[in-house]
C-alpha cells in the first residue's frame, strides 16, 4: 500500500459494524427498546421492513434510525484511523454504507461513491422525478418531537412534485432514485479505475458480505485478475477469501478492521 499508484477502497457493512454502529444487541435496545416491546421488532435492519400502521410510526422509526446512523459519527474511530492511514495517499471509496461515516471522518466526498444511497437524503416514494432532498431540518425536528412512537402529522414529508408521501434514498426495489450526484460520482469512480487500471493499484476490501458481492467483491477480482500489477486486499471478520487465479497478489486477513487499521499505523 505504501508503494501503490493508487488505492481503491471498498468498504461494506462490516466495516460500520467494526466502528460500533451494530444494528443489534445494547445499541438497538438503548434506541429502539419500545418498539421492541410494542412491535417484537428485534433489530434495527429487520424493522426497516416493518408494516407500522401509519406514516406517523414509520417516520418516528426512520428518524431515529437515520439520525443515530447518519448524523452521529460511529461509537469507535475505525473511520477516523482510516483515514490518518490513507489521507496522505492517492484513494477512491467506493461503498455500499449509507450513513456517511466517510464524510465525518474528513474524506474528500469528491473520492466518494456511495452507490446504494444516503440515509440524508429524501426521494420521492413514487418516484415521479429523480431528485433528492437533504433531510437532516426535518429528521431533527422528528427526534424532538415524536410522542408514543408518533410525529406529528405535519412533519410527514410529501413530494414537492407529486405530493405524494417522501422515503428515504436507500436501494430496496426498482424505485431507488439516481440522481445528478449519483451520476457525477459514479463518472469519478469510472474514471479513477481506468485511469489506473493497468498501474500498481491495491484493491482494499474492508467488510463487505455476500449480500451483494456484485458492486464491489466480484469487481475487485476481475480487476486485480487483469491487471498483473494489481493487488487485492480483503479484511473481514470472518469472511476474508480470494479465488485461486489472484491468490499470489492477495492477501486475506480474518480479523477486526479496527485492530488491524490500528496496527497498520502503529507500524508506518
Amino acid at each position: 500500500m505504501n508503494n501503490a499508484d493508487a488505492i481503491v477502497i471498498g468498504a461494506g457493512a462490516g466495516l460500520s459494524a467494526s466502528a460500533g454502529l451494530t444494528y443489534s444487541g445494547e445499541r438497538f435496545c438503548k434506541y429502539f427498546s419500545d418498539f421492541a416491546e410494542k412491535y417484537g421488532i428485534r433489530d434495527m435492519y429487520s424493522g426497516g421492513f416493518y408494516p407500522f400502521p401509519d406514516n406517523e410510526t414509520f417516520w418516528a422509526w426512520w428518524s431515529r434510525h437515520i439520525f443515530f446512523n447518519r448524523y452521529q459519527k460511529a461509537p469507535k474511530p475505525v473511520y477516523d484511523d482510516l483515514f490518518k492511514f490513507v489521507k496522505d495517499k492517492n484513494c477512491f471509496v467506493l461503498t455500499t454504507n449509507v450513513d456517511h461515516q466517510f464524510q465525518l471522518a474528513g474524506f474528500d466526498k469528491e473520492r466518494l461513491f456511495y452507490t446504494q444511497g444516503d440515509y440524508g437524503l429524501f426521494q420521492c416514494s413514487v418516484p415521479c422525478h429523480h431528485k433528492t432532498y437533504d433531510n437532516e431540518d426535518t429528521i431533527i425536528a422528528m427526534i424532538e418531537r415524536q410522542e408514543d412512537m408518533k410525529v406529528p402529522t405535519e412533519l410527514i414529508p410529501r413530494c414537492p412534485v407529486c405530493g405524494e408521501p417522501m422515503t428515504v434514498n436507500l436501494r430496496s426495489d426498482d424505485k431507488f432514485v439516481e440522481d445528478e450526484g449519483w451520476h457525477k460520482a459514479a463518472e469519478r469512480y469510472n474514471n479513477f479505475i481506468e485511469a489506473y487500471r493497468d498501474k500498481n493499484i491495491v484493491y482494499l476490501e474492508l467488510g463487505v458480505g455476500g449480500n451483494t458481492p456484485v458492486i464491489i467483491k466480484y469487481p475487485f477480482w476481475r480487476l486485480t485478475a487483469e491487471n498483473e500489477n494489481a493487488s487485492y486486499i480483503c479484511v473481514n471478520l470472518s469472511e476474508s477469501f480470494c479465488p485461486d487465479e489472484i491468490i499470489d497478489r492477495s492477501i486475506c486477513v480474518n480479523a477486526d478492521i479496527g485492530e488491524v487499521i490500528k496496527e497498520l499505523i502503529a507500524d508506518r
